[in-house]
C-alpha cells in the first residue's frame, strides 16, 4: 500500500532522529495536460507523482535542504544522508528562525475529486467548446487540471495537511494577421466556461485584424484581468516581499498612502475563491493579510527567516514557498478589490467612461527596471485596442511599455475597477491572482513591439 504524505513525513523524521532539527514536506499529486494546436489536439500527457522536500538543520546551526521522488524506504534515507552530508558541509546559517512551533491550521479545503480525477475525454470537451466557439479560425492552447495531497511535519510538533485541485483553460484564436486570448482557472474542473473563454479569444481575434499603428505616449487605459494581474504579482515578488525590503530593494514602506484611496489589495489563502491548501513551506498556517487599505500600505509578507531578520515583533504571515531562503516570501493567493463596493463598476462601464485611451487584454515578457520604483518594462499581446468616444474601435499593434507599477495604481490615476472579478494569468502563472479589470488615467507606453 502507498504511504500517505503524512507517513512519509514521519517516516522521514524518523530517519533524521535526534541528528537535526528537521521539517518535512510531502506531496501527491495527479497533473495532466491536454494541449492544442492548429485547432487539433496533438498532447496528452498524465503522472502520479509523489515527492518529499526535507530541511534540516545541525545543532550547531549549519542547514541544508534536499528533495527526492524516490519514496521508498531507501530513498528516504538516501534523503536524510545526503542532506545531512550537505549540511555539515555548509556554514553556520546565522539567521537560521528554528522551526514553526505547533499551531492550528484552518479549516479549508479547495478541492473537487472529480477534477483531480478528470479523463482525457474531460479535459477534450473543454479544448472542442473553446475551438468551436471560433469557427473559420485557429485555436492553440491547453486545458489541464492537477490536484492531490500535501502533507508538513516537523520535529517541534507541528502537523499540517491539506488537499486542492485547480483547472485551467488557455489558449488564443488566430486570424491571418492577428490573435486573441482568453482564460480561465478554478478550483473545480466543471466551473470552467470554456465556450465563454473561447468566444471572448475569438472575439478579440477579429476586431484585432488589420491592427494599426499608434505613437507611444501616455494613454488613458482600460486594463483587463491578466494586466492587473501581472501588476500585483510583480508588487507582490519585488514589493511586499519582505526580504526586499531588508535588502533596499523595494519602494514599499508600510503606513504610508502610495496607492489610490479606492485601491485595497489582500492575500487570503483562506477565501472561498481561493487556491491551494492553508499553510506555508514553512508549516505556518495561512491567514488574511491586507497589503494596501484603501490606498494604504500597511504589511509585507514574511516568512520566519524574514520575521526573525526583522524583529521588532515581526512574525511570519505563512508566505514562505519552496524557495524562500533565496527569494522570499512570496504571496500567492492575491486579491484586488475597491475599497467602497459602491465604487465598483461593469467593465463595459469603464470603457464607456473613456474619451480616447486603450483596452489593453494581455502583458508579455515583463522585466523588472527597477525594484525601488517598481519600474517595469513589457509589452501588449493578444488583444490591444483603441478606445474612442466610449467605443472600441480597431485593434492596434503591440505596444511596449516602461512604466512604474507603483505609479499606475497611485493616487488619483484609478478611475475605476469592475465589479467582474476572476482568476487571471500572470507573468508568474495562473491560480495565484484573483482580481478585476481597472480604468486608469495614465500609462507610459515608450515604443512598438520592436522597440
Amino acid at each position: 500500500m502507498t504511504a500517505t504524505p503524512m507517513q512519509l513525513c514521519e517516516q522521514v523524521l524518523d530517519v533524521v532522529g535526534g541528528r537535526a532539527e528537521a521539517q518535512v514536506t510531502a506531496q501527491q499529486s495527479r497533473p495532466a495536460l491536454t494541449r492544442f494546436a492548429n485547432s487539433f489536439i496533438h498532447q496528452n500527457v498524465a503522472e502520479s507523482a509523489s515527492s518529499v522536500q526535507l530541511k534540516l538543520a545541525l545543532p550547531d546551526g549549519r542547514v541544508a535542504t534536499a528533495s527526492t521522488t524516490r519514496v521508498d524506504g531507501d530513498g528516504l534515507a538516501a534523503l536524510v544522508e545526503g542532506a545531512l552530508a550537505a549540511a555539515a558541509l555548509r556554514p553556520v546559517d546565522p539567521d537560521w528562525p528554528g522551526l514553526a512551533p505547533p499551531a492550528p491550521v484552518p479549516d479549508v479545503d479547495h478541492y473537487d475529486p472529480a477534477t483531480e480525477a478528470a479523463s482525457p475525454d474531460e479535459r477534450a470537451r473543454r479544448v472542442r467548446a473553446f475551438i468551436d466557439a471560433g469557427p473559420g479560425l485557429r485555436a492553440a492552447g491547453f486545458c489541464d487540471t492537477d490536484g492531490g495531497t500535501t502533507a508538513f511535519a516537523n520535529s517541534a510538533g507541528q502537523r499540517a495537511e491539506g488537499r486542492s485541485t485547480r483547472a485551467t483553460i488557455d489558449g488564443i484564436h488566430q486570424t491571418d494577421d492577428s490573435a486573441g486570448s482568453g482564460h480561465a482557472t478554478a478550483a473545480r474542473l466543471s466551473d470552467l466556461d470554456a465556450g465563454g473563454v473561447g468566444a471572448a479569444a475569438a472575439d478579440r481575434a477579429r476586431r484585432s485584424s488589420a491592427a494599426a499603428d499608434i505613437e507611444p505616449g501616455e494613454y488613458e487605459v482600460v486594463l483587463e484581468p491578466e494586466c492587473v494581474a501581472t501588476i500585483l504579482i510583480f508588487l507582490a515578488f519585488y514589493g511586499f516581499n519582505a526580504k526586499q525590503v531588508l535588502e533596499g530593494q523595494s519602494g514599499i514602506r508600510p503606513g504610508e498612502a502610495q496607492f489610490d484611496p479606492a485601491v485595497s489589495i489582500w492575500d487570503d489563502a483562506t477565501a472561498a475563491a481561493a487556491l491551494g491548501v492553508p499553510f506555508d513551506a514553512d508549516g505556518t498556517p495561512k491567514r488574511r493579510l491586507d497589503l494596501v487599505r484603501s490606498g494604504v500600505s500597511t504589511a509585507l509578507a514574511h516568512d520566519r527567516r524574514t520575521a526573525r531578520r526583522m524583529g521588532a515583533g515581526a512574525e511570519s504571515t505563512g508566505h514562505a514557498v519552496g524557495e524562500s531562503d533565496s527569494y522570499g516570501a512570496i504571496p500567492s493567493n492575491l486579491f484586488l478589490g475597491p475599497a467602497d463596493p459602491s465604487f465598483g463598476a461593469g467593465t463595459a462601464d469603464l470603457v464607456a467612461a473613456v474619451d480616447r485611451g486603450l483596452l489593453v487584454t494581455t502583458f508579455n515578457y515583463c522585466r523588472i527596471l527597477d525594484p525601488k520604483t517598481q519600474v517595469v518594462t513589457g509589452l501588449t499581446r493578444n488583444g490591444t485596442f483603441l478606445i474612442e468616444d466610449g467605443q472600441v474601435k480597431g485593434g492596434v499593434k503591440n505596444l511596449r511599455f516602461t512604466q512604474s507599477f507603483i505609479e499606475a495604481l497611485g493616487p488619483g490615476n484609478v478611475l475605476g475597477i469592475s465589479r467582474e472579478a476572476r482568476f487571471a494569468d500572470s507573468e508568474f502563472g495562473p491560480g495565484l491572482v484573483h482580481c478585476p479589470a481597472v480604468r486608469l488615467g495614465s500609462f507610459r507606453f515608450t515604443g512598438g513591439a520592436r522597440g
